[in-house]
């Protein structure tokens, strides 16, 4: 008997496995890393046992290569490492997102996963939305973490950087502002959070696998933390992911093949005309949204990544993921508002100083095919037979605007080398290449 073959049993498994992946540091902040390195080991040695007793339903050589390039090449990685332990950790944490994003792939449909992924997001919206009003109605001032966190702070502060802060009590400061964090402690991660919602809400409604009533409950709650959080990052996503879902309504509305094909090419002209005047607005846009044109000092940050890489710039400085604060040369790198930044802040940089040009070409051509693949399945009518077509389902569209929700997010963020980002591109990598990636899995 497979371990996760009883109904109960899966859908146990598939939240709990979600809510390590999407709520990481809301674990971490509460009961450590440690009880939650535990956790996670525990779910990734379950993973390995699914993955071995259903080992008929996949192989090594029908994963998407350039995952498996990719995986291979940041595990030698540690070869030539500027950092071999920090390397060997993170490849840990890696190896944990990679096998339990696998797993997932593998053992659940799609309309399973969207189910999961609903709950999970539920779930961490009503937590954050709740945990924000009992700070600001009960605590009434901002809670650093209950556990030791290992952002670093510089010495000579007078008061504690407001980066640290798990919550800053601005719930009710909102429309002067303020922006909420929510469990997960982070007001960008939140907001994206909400905004993969919106998305999973949307199509739950499209779908009519929930009631109208409480599908609109939940998307105005996602709505409403969008703007509690008040992430231009995430606005410019929504924007793009806005504007993906009514251009591929567009195209899937058309009667002919050969009509779908034209409007399909007049949206992606009209997409990269958009992106490039976009880029020549950029002043103007984030001033709109209350930002700098270079993303609140993100660009001072790019310059010293930029830097670094050009002394390794082939194969880079060995993988890490997530930058390891007391490990050279990340310690100090790059400080903000007085703390030692864990990331470049952007997914392709991080790319080119961990595994150099190389790994930027191959993380490039997995999310490149992923992207088409899921364009694909979005676009072309599904097929029963030959010359049999089926009607379009609301629920082909998920891969799609996430993975534009994904790409948007990776220039502002590097999130897309870890955790959920990088457990969501796996699953859509490998599902979108399986041939029966709309059937039930037995």
């Amino acid at each position: 008997m497979r371990l996760i073959e009883h109904p109960t049993a899966r859908a146990w498994f598939l939240v709990l496995s979600l809510l390590i992946l999407f709520g990481g540091d809301a674990w971490r902040f509460s009961i450590g890393w440690v009880p939650f390195g535990a956790v996670a080991i525990a779910i990734a040695a379950t993973c390995v046992v699914i993955l071995v007793q259903s080992r008929d339903r996949w192989s090594i050589g029908g994963l998407p290569y350039p995952f498996v390039v990719f995986m291979a090449l940041a595990t030698v990685s540690l070869a030539w490492s500027q950092y071999p332990a920090a390397s060997a950790l993170g490849l840990l944490g890696t190896w944990l997102t990679v096998l339990g994003a696998l797993t997932l792939a593998i053992s659940f449909t799609w309309q399973e996963l969207l189910v999961g992924l609903a709950r999970v997001l539920r779930i961490l919206i009503a937590a954050s939305l709740l945990f924000e009003l009992i700070i600001a109605t009960i605590v009434r001032g901002p809670i650093l973490p209950w556990t030791a966190q290992p952002e670093v702070a510089l010495p000579g502060y007078d008061t504690i950087p407001k980066m640290l802060f798990w919550s800053r009590n601005e719930l009710f400061e909102t429309f002067d502002d303020g922006r909420i964090q929510g469990i997960v402690g982070n007001a960008n991660h939140l907001g994206f959070l909400a905004l993969l919602a919106l998305i999973a809400f949307s199509i739950q409604w499209a779908t009519g696998s929930v009631s109208k009533r409480w599908s609109i409950t939940w998307i105005a709650l996602s709505v409403a933390t969008l703007f509690l959080t008040r992430s231009a990052t995430v606005t410019v996503a929504l924007a793009a992911v806005a504007l993906t879902a009514v251009g591929l309504l567009i195209i899937r509305s058309r009667r002919t093949e050969r009509a779908r094909r034209w409007s399909a090419l007049g949206f992606i002209a009209l997409a990269i005309g958009g992106a490039g005047g976009a880029f020549a607005l950029r002043d103007t846009i984030f001033g709109l949204l209350g930002k700098r044109s270079d993303l609140t000092g993100r660009a001072e940050i790019w310059q010293t990544v930029i830097g670094l890489a050009e002394q390794r710039p082939v194969f880079g400085w060995g993988w890490v993921s997530v930058w390891m604060p007391w490990t050279e040369p990340f310690k100090g790198l790059v400080i903000r508002n007085g703390v030692v930044q864990v990331q470049a802040h952007d997914t392709w940089l991080d790319l080119w100083l961990q595994l150099g040009i190389i790994g930027v070409i191959v993380f490039g051509a997995l999310v490149a095919s992923t992207f088409v693949r899921s364009w694909l399945a979005a676009v072309d009518r599904p097929r029963t037979a030959p010359g049999i077509t089926d009607p379009y389902s609301a629920l082909s569209l998920l891969p799609i605007l996430i993975m534009v929700a994904l790409i948007v997010q990776s220039i502002p963020e590097s999130r897309l080398i870890g955790e959920y980002a990088l457990a969501m591109l796996v699953i859509f990598a490998v599902k979108t290449k399986r041939p029966d990636w709309m059937v039930r899995t037995p």
